[in-house]
């Protein structure tokens, strides 16, 4: 959360005077999308809400200029951060120097391989990060491809998007990224972050929300394609009904073989219902 690191876009924290940095900000970079984080209440509570201990294997996605990186480093003695911008690196390093062991990781955090990661050790990852908000679905996507290796997250994003993350069925934010988010992960918002918070204020809100993936047999013997096949279809026109929206994927003796009435459409199925229907098809 203290910074942006992936590809093109997003957030990153930045200095606060209670880290008493005696330097030149970093000029935030507007194709790495770039807005620091400084107020230092916010950064108190995102630390309180992560609640590192000693022994944690922290991963941090875009730690910027350090903001967050520091405070958790403290905390856990050790810490590996993902960062694209290489002007950043240096700086960060140094200001690490006896404050714990930093391993920073220069790669877009798509291209990272978290569970070979987390393989190099005995226990899951931590993760958090400030996403850039412009790409934080794919992060997203590619975290939960790397599920089983991770304990929790926490991240920062656009107030909309954790909206919409924890969307119930019913509602108008409610789609795909609910579905496929809440059948891998407990989706727990935790608290609004303004715009005045960032060195540059954005022009959206900013919401901090944490992701506790559930154990695989939340999703018995499905298909993880063709779930996701049913649901990018299912949302795909979701004006329409399922037994329109999901032709090419599923006639309506299939729809109504999984107990799902063809007539209604996606935003009114549970998350647990397109599993069913996955698992029908499979069958």
């Amino acid at each position: 959360m203290s910074g942006r690191t992936s590809t093109r876009g997003g957030h990153a924290s930045g200095d606060t005077e209670a880290e008493g940095w005696e330097r030149q900000p970093h000029v935030a970079r507007k194709r790495f999308g770039q807005h620091f984080l400084h107020d230092a209440g916010i950064l108190r509570r995102i630390v309180e809400a992560i609640a590192p201990r000693d022994g944690d294997r922290l991963v941090e996605i875009g730690p910027g200029e350090g903001a967050l990186t520091l405070p958790l480093l403290r905390a856990c003695h050790r810490l590996t951060a993902i960062e694209l911008d290489r002007d950043l690196i240096e700086s960060l390093a140094r200001r690490a120097q006896g404050v714990g062991e930093l391993r920073i990781i220069s790669a877009d955090v798509l291209t990272v391989d978290l569970s070979a990661l987390a393989a190099e050790g005995e226990s899951p990852l931590r993760i958090a990060g400030n996403l850039p908000y412009n790409i934080s679905t794919p992060i997203l996507f590619h975290c939960l491809d790397h599920a089983a290796s991770i304990r929790d997250m926490h991240f920062m994003l656009q107030k909309e998007v954790v909206e919409r993350m924890a969307a119930p069925p019913g509602s108008k934010t409610y789609g795909r990224l609910s579905v496929m988010l809440q059948l891998r992960c407990a989706v727990e918002p935790l608290f609004h972050v303004p715009p005045g918070a960032f060195r540059p204020p954005p022009k959206v809100d900013s919401a901090i929300v944490r992701l506790t993936p559930l154990p695989a047999s939340a999703l018995p013997g499905v298909d993880a394609g063709l779930l996701d096949r049913v649901v990018r279809a299912a949302f795909g026109q979701r004006r329409k009904t399922l037994g329109n929206a999901l032709r090419d994927v599923a006639s309506v003796g299939q729809i109504e073989a999984a107990g799902i009435d063809p007539r209604t459409r996606a935003e009114q199925l549970p998350p647990a219902a397109f599993v069913a229907l996955a698992a029908s098809l499979q069958a």
